[in-house]
């Protein structure tokens, strides 16, 4: 019989946790443990939002581990000096954790074992969070894939695991004796201004809101997410990413739930809303594959064109971004996710396509401006997701949308949400003018705005760019660097 330690770091569950399993099956004594070490994640420690779900995912980790006769051990510093302390203290024999697939934690982890193993203590990593094994999907010369569509039929060829989920443990050996830990509330992850408060009408972190979800997603709104997904009026979308983020559920649990509700195979369910989520399943995969492969892509573009695309940096730019962020553009759609964001944490996958094709592309701002304020207002900021989809929406991507290809705002919310009942919901302020002038007030008569108690550029802005006009300034801006680069011999 040993003892062993259970590390926790975006794994918060019970049920489908290989390294759980692995650390329970000879020990005498486990200590399942959570270590807050931010500037071990630089350059991207967690953002407020971020930080308010792991504070409460925590409280419910603890809750569940509680109920099987254990607990969560809570502490803060270098994760490699408090694991080798808490090993050396109560003289355990092994490490249990699940990898996480970014740059500063492979780093880490290694440093970790590295000391350990040192120190006689044996280190074992398993890979829980995807659906794959862990492995890169590599292309036929070895190479990784930059296009999602033939990395996904790979994928569907060679890496994804075709099991069953993995039970939770009915109970959990004791912890030894005299083991010190932290309360939750001395990490100070709850936001100092009281922003977050309305995130908990909205959510509820942990494994058992994660399995509530998927429940509900599963009985009553998976057949139709092959037509709802885009539409942001609609309840059509799962909202398992920040649960799937913080691995409170994992990929293989909600494509086993999908598979056993209509049948088929972990990657083609017999059904086209199932089958179609499934392959956005697959596109976090392929997220993660990239970043790994290319481990600069959090910061640099993947594109090597737009290494000195001009990016606007000058005071206005400052300011227009600042209005972006409040939700203060003028543009309904736009401004309808931004608050959306600030007040659930969270917004529909089509809105933020829109809202960052008008901030990179319209407005010339860097993507990397946009990734940073979503990584910090984000509950499922996700490193690799949201690096590919800034570069897709900014153009300077993996498997990027054409940087031809400029969203309009008005034409997109009149196809997605056809009734206005999004922008109307988050916009109150524009709830009275006829749904044809709500995607574009400023395109209201004088007498249609008096009526519906709006003064433009008071009770709601006026547009802080020219649709129009900035398009054929992004599109200029293009011509010129592409011109360049074929000069050079970019390619």
């Amino acid at each position: 019989m040993t003892r062993s330690i259970l590390w926790f770091r975006r794994d918060l569950r019970l049920t489908d946790h290989p390294a759980l399993l692995a650390a329970i099956r000879d020990a005498k004594h486990l200590l399942p443990i959570y270590i807050h070490a931010p500037d071990e994640d630089q350059p991207w420690r967690p953002g407020a939002a971020s930080n308010w779900w792991l504070h409460n995912s925590l409280i419910a980790l603890d809750r569940d581990l509680r109920k099987l006769g254990s607990g969560l051990i809570i502490a803060k510093g270098s994760s490699r000096l408090v694991i080798r302390k808490l090993a050396m203290k109560h003289r355990c024999q092994h490490l249990f954790f699940t990898h996480i697939p970014e740059p500063a934690s492979i780093e880490r982890d290694a440093r970790v074992c590295r000391e350990l193993t040192k120190a006689g203590v044996s280190c074992h990593q398993f890979h829980a969070s995807q659906l794959s094994d862990g492995n890169s999907i590599r292309r036929l010369d070895g190479g990784s894939y930059r296009v999602f569509t033939p990395f996904w039929r790979a994928l569907q060829k060679q890496g994804m695991l075709n099991r069953s989920p993995h039970p939770a443990p009915k109970s959990l050996p004791p912890q030894p004796d005299q083991v010190d830990s932290l309360d939750i509330d001395r990490l100070k992850l709850l936001p100092s201004t009281p922003w977050h408060r309305r995130f908990d009408d909205h959510w509820q972190p942990g494994e058992v809101g994660a399995l509530k979800k998927l429940h509900g997603f599963l009985q009553q709104r998976v057949s139709g997410y092959h037509t709802g997904r885009d539409r942001p009026d609609l309840s059509e979308t799962s909202r398992l990413s920040a649960h799937l983020h913080f691995g409170e559920i994992s990929s293989v649990q909600i494509a086993n739930g999908i598979t056993a509700r209509f049948g088929g195979t972990p990657v083609h369910a017999n059904n086209d809303g199932a089958s179609q989520y499934l392959r956005q399943l697959a596109w976090r995969e392929f997220a993660i594959d990239l970043l790994k492969n290319n481990p600069n892509t959090d910061r640099l573009p993947f594109d090597s064109r737009f290494t000195d695309y001009p990016w606007r940096s000058d005071k206005q730019a400052k300011n227009l971004l600042q209005q972006w962020q409040r939700g203060q553009t003028g543009i309904p759609i736009v401004d309808a996710g931004m608050r959306e964001l600030w007040q659930t944490g969270w917004m529909h996958n089509r809105v933020r396509m829109i809202v960052a094709s008008l901030l990179s592309k319209n407005m010339g701002i860097h993507w990397l401006e946009g990734a940073r304020w979503f990584w910090d207002t984000l509950i499922d900021a996700d490193l690799a997701n949201n690096s590919l989809g800034w570069q897709w929406s900014a153009g300077c991507g993996a498997d990027a949308a054409p940087y031809f290809r400029i969203f309009n705002p008005v034409r997109q919310a009149e196809r997605f949400d056809p009734s206005g009942d999004y922008i109307k919901h988050w916009l109150p302020e524009l709830s009275a003018l006829p749904t044809k002038r709500l995607y574009a007030p400023w395109t209201a008569k004088t007498s249609e705005l008096f009526k519906a108690g709006i003064k433009l550029g008071n009770t709601y802005p006026i547009p802080i760019v020219d649709l129009q006009s900035s398009r054929k300034e992004a599109l200029k801006r293009w011509e010129i660097v592409n011109r360049h680069s074929n000069k050079a011999g970019t390619k």
